[in-house]
């Protein structure tokens, strides 16, 4: 099985940008009601993904030194958490999307350069896995 043919495409998959201030991003994850989103830089990479958890606790933390309007500066790259919700590549073998899936919702795809393609979500690699 291919992972391609699970994959929705990033031009179909709401994403931020690392650059993005607090706020783009918050607002972003609300209009679509997300809980966690993917991060990329401005070439397209995959640099991690940021959850609602990562805003509130960098707002708690930050609260303390200064206003909300002090926050607006904070940008995404600031508050994400390294090594969280790593990506695959594209070659990757089923089984290894499912141990993925055990513990995140989505799964982000990129290319041998690291460019981000798309995911596969939790729902979509369990409807594969009962359909077989």
């Amino acid at each position: 099985m291919n992972v391609i043919l699970l994959l929705k495409h990033k031009d179909t998959v709401k994403y931020v940008y690392e650059n993005n201030t607090l706020r783009q991003g918050l607002e972003k994850m609300r209009a679509h009601g997300y809980t966690a989103i993917p991060v990329i830089s401005e070439d397209g990479k995959y640099k991690g993904t940021v959850s609602e958890g990562d805003f509130l606790w960098h707002i708690i933390d930050k609260a303390k030194s200064g206003g909300i309007k002090e926050q607006e500066t904070a940008f995404v790259h600031d508050i994400m958490r390294k090594d969280f919700n790593p990506a695959v590549k594209i070659d990757v073998e089923m089984d290894e999307l499912l141990n993925r899936a055990m513990s995140q919702n989505f799964i982000p795809v990129t290319d041998d350069r690291g460019t981000f393609i798309g995911i596969v979500t939790r729902q979509d690699i369990i409807k594969y896995f009962v359909s077989r």
